[in-house]
């Protein structure tokens, strides 16, 4: 008897872990909810958000709004490292720090491993049409929107066909203005603003 209430305790402690994991892997995949006093920016709008830094020499610049406490934005970090890596001469990055707790420019270049602009405006979200992170928004030369979205379908921003940001990024060095995305591009995933609530 006491070796069945054993086994049965382990079956349901098991079956409780996978009914966690699972639920946790749902929630991921759902969208964002827009939320209800959202104001939707256009791509190819002149966007003059101040206080993002900006080169001499005009290059397009790279936001990633980044909550150091959305595990989606955890599961990111390799992959907007990559890019940075890949794309850094190119490009002028910048992280947008959207969080209510307070965090050190240090701690977040830590927490990237990345020497990078840090930027403690929320309000830059808005002005983008960012309502969750993480999300990459590109700024071509001209201060037009090229791109606000997602870096890739996968949770771990492993699927090469869908790598959004990585797209985007190239079609803007590559001179394709006329870019389409589909609509898992563009829709948010992730953690809602201001609140990490997934």
């Amino acid at each position: 008897m006491k070796k069945k209430l054993t086994m049965l305790w382990l079956l349901m402690l098991f079956s409780a872990v996978i009914t966690l994991f699972w639920y946790n892997s749902w929630v991921y995949l759902l969208p964002t909810p827009v939320p209800a006093n959202y104001k939707h920016v256009a791509v190819g709008s002149k966007l003059l958000v101040h206080g993002i830094p900006e080169s001499a020499d005009k290059k397009p610049r790279f936001l990633h709004f980044f909550n150091p406490e959305c595990p989606c934005s955890k599961f990111n970090i390799n992959h907007f490292r990559s890019l940075v890596r890949m794309y850094g001469k190119q490009v002028d990055f910048a992280v947008v720090v959207m969080s209510e707790k307070k965090f050190s420019a240090q701690q977040i270049k830590d927490r990237l491993g990345l020497d990078l602009p840090v930027i403690f405006d929320a309000g830059i979200a808005s002005e983008c049409g960012v309502y969750s992170t993480p999300q990459a928004v590109l700024i071509n030369s001209k201060d037009k929107l090229f791109y606000r979205g997602n870096y890739n379908k996968s949770r771990y921003c492993t699927d090469e066909r869908t790598n959004y940001a990585k797209i985007a990024l190239a079609g803007l060095l590559g001179n394709s203005p006329d870019m389409a995305f589909d609509d898992e591009a563009l829709r948010s995933y992730g953690c809602s603003l201001p609140y990490c609530k997934k």
